[in-house]
């Protein structure tokens, strides 16, 4: 382009005709009963698929009305507090069983489990040079962004990449959740090394090791961690495993598969929605806003001063001034969120190991008076609780995970989810998903070059 042309200065223009063609009358979304978000006015979604993956339960209905209740999350009929319970009384670990729960749609004899397990740490290794190849040779500063790049590569050591019969986008379902850890750990490494200037410490994963011990062992220099580290990660992982069909990134991952296409960009386009800090990066943002909170607050204990600096985050007064008191809310939830309520008590047992009781209490605090002040100054249908990313920032960085890492850690655990809503899409579908979008545009007359008269000045 040419050097006397100030390229910012027309692209600030170009952003004028874009705001000023593409904006359209809010009036004509309730006119034409456009169900934005694919939500009606309560809030309730509309209804875009049936699913026998999971189930979340925020309401019951009552003579036709909703009727809030506490919260419940079901993963193939079983209720999410029994499957939590029953791994958690033998002292085992969970997440390999959830992922078969949720991909074979039962849950398995021990011998099953054993299997599974194996023909996991058989898929763990990643192509000869892929590290080194594709992840330490292009890093990046967003880890979600690094393993879209991996996910996508690995299309291309794949022989049958494009066969979507059933057994082999099995395959290469269990390929990715066993080889996630490792990508996304790598990811982190290459960022650090070259970004941060920090020691570059590359473990393989162990076989003999579950999800969440191999993650804590690839990404600390010294592979050390404690059996409640390593318990609560796996528990995290659990309760982020799956969470129904309509969530953002797994209703994308229902879109581009009703398409035919294949299993790694079905994958990336997942990645590319959980990505969005309206999704997947909630857990960042409550971390940060806490951080701006202990800026502000003097006493903790003073839950005067902690009101009011709420009451700062809910008139867009304080930290990011966007309203939002994050992790407080949910789309479904609203009385409870259970797998905010079963991540509470392994945080407060975490807090306490690591000496972070007092941490622990104000996060305890806001939970208790956020919801008071949000529903005194909103007009709400229904009401407002702490979501699961209200604790697993805490969590995560209690673990020392760094803050890059969540994201990337909610996808590892997401990634079964996304697996059997595939697979669900595949068997059931056959037609590709599209939904209506009714054209409100003018029309109007062509008009040849030479006439058309508008300045750029």
């Amino acid at each position: 382009m040419n050097s006397d042309i100030n390229v910012q200065t027309i692209m600030a223009r170009y952003s004028e005709f874009v705001c000023a063609s593409d904006k359209i009358d809010s009036e004509l979304y309730t006119k034409y009963e456009v169900k934005r978000g694919l939500r009606d006015i309560s809030g309730k979604g509309v209804l875009a698929g049936l699913t026998e993956i999971s189930a979340i339960i925020g309401f019951v209905v009552e003579n036709e009305d909703l009727i809030p209740c506490e919260g419940k999350l079901f993963y193939r009929g079983y209720n999410i507090n029994d499957l939590v319970n029953g791994f958690i009384d033998e002292n085992r670990f969970g997440f390999e069983e959830i992922c078969y729960l949720l991909v074979f749609g039962h849950l398995p004899s021990a011998e099953q489990c054993n299997q599974f397990r194996l023909v996991l740490s058989s898929c763990m290794e990643l192509p000869e040079d892929f590290v080194r190849g594709t992840i330490l040779k292009t890093p990046s500063c967003d880890m979600m962004n690094s393993l879209a790049t991996s996910i996508l590569t690995l299309y291309t050591y794949d022989e049958a990449a494009d066969d979507i019969s059933i057994p082999n986008v099995i395959r290469q379902c269990l390929q990715l959740i066993a080889r996630f850890p490792g990508l996304m750990v790598y990811a982190y490494q290459a960022y650090a090394y070259y970004y941060k200037k920090q020691s570059l410490v590359i473990h393989p994963p162990l076989p003999e090791l579950s999800c969440a011990e191999n993650i804590l062992h690839m990404l600390r220099p010294d592979s050390f961690y404690t059996p409640l580290e390593a318990s609560v990660l796996d528990l995290a992982m659990v309760l982020h495993a799956e969470h129904g069909g309509g969530n953002n990134s797994t209703f994308t991952n229902h879109v581009v598969t009703s398409s035919g296409t294949d299993t790694y960009s079905a994958v990336a386009a997942s990645l590319a929605s959980l990505k969005g800090p309206k999704h997947g990066g909630a857990s960042i943002k409550v971390s940060q806003m806490f951080a701006d909170l202990k800026r502000n607050v003097k006493n903790w204990d003073d839950e005067d001063e902690l009101c009011r600096y709420i009451e700062r985050l809910v008139d867009k007064e304080a930290f990011d001034k966007a309203g939002l008191v994050y992790g407080i809310g949910h789309a479904v939830y609203s009385l409870s969120d259970p797998r905010a309520v079963i991540l509470k008590e392994w945080v407060e047992k975490l807090a306490k190991e690591k000496g972070k009781e007092d941490e622990f209490k104000l996060y305890d605090a806001v939970e208790r008076l956020a919801p008071e002040i949000i529903a005194e100054k909103r007009k709400m249908y229904k009401g407002v609780s702490a979501n699961i990313d209200f604790y697993s920032g805490f969590m995560y960085s209690m673990l020392n995970l760094p803050e890059e890492l969540f994201t990337p850690l909610f996808a590892a655990s997401r990634l079964a989810g996304w697996s059997a809503h595939r697979m669900e899409e595949l068997v059931n579908g056959g037609k590709i998903i599209r939904p209506a979008y009714k054209s409100v545009m003018p029309y109007k007359k062509y008009l040849p070059l030479s006439e058309r008269i508008y300045s750029d000045t």
